[in-house]
């Protein structure tokens, strides 16, 4: 029979073996410039172009202006807007998540990115697997396929009351900026 001392080293060690297969099972973000790699081309609709010129590709820097910090601190936070989880949940993807799920590529300045909406996308970023689009979905790529419904539900986890400069939120005015469909073959 094991001893204790070593009974509970084994459990550690399938704890730890466990605990970082999750983690090595998870996509990773890899940034919007990596996905800007291919999704800049007419042909694909040009998203990446679309995504720099929009409020999300700069949502980081507007937490590190003086308005922003003067909003934070109006609503009672203690930190920079910069530096507030709050702000932060919102204006940068992934925040908060692993470490180890950020790629090199990925650059949290970015602000609100590609991967906000369309997953973590290091298993599906290969052209063999965005080739297909079960293939891409299958490695976590999600798609909304015009669902107005589906993209204002992503859109209001952020778009609502809990951000302190909230007034309201228009979709379809909101949409008809950021909008970035793949043109429809002929």
């Amino acid at each position: 029979m094991l001893s204790k001392k070593l009974l509970n080293i084994f459990v550690m060690a399938v704890f730890l073996f466990i605990s970082s297969s999750s983690l090595l099972a998870q996509h990773k973000y890899v940034g919007a410039k990596k996905c800007g790699m291919c999704h800049k081309s007419a042909k694909i609709g040009k998203q990446y172009k679309i995504w720099k010129k929009t409020a999300h590709a700069h949502a980081f820097k507007t937490l590190q202006t003086k308005k922003a910090d003067e909003v934070a601190k109006k609503a009672g936070f203690k930190t920079k807007a910069a530096e507030t989880p709050k702000c932060l949940k919102c204006h940068v993807t992934a925040y908060g998540v692993d470490k180890s799920l950020l790629k090199h590529s990925f650059k949290p300045k970015d602000g609100v990115q590609c991967e906000s909406c369309h997953g973590a996308g290091s298993d599906y970023a290969k052209m063999s697997i965005m080739k297909s689009t079960s293939k891409s979905v299958a490695k976590g790529l999600k798609i909304y396929d015009h669902d107005k419904a589906k993209i204002k539900a992503m859109c209001v986890t952020c778009h609502n009351s809990e951000n302190p400069t909230f007034k309201g939120f228009d979709f379809e005015k909101s949409w008809a900026k950021i909008k970035h469909y793949i043109p429809k073959k002929k």
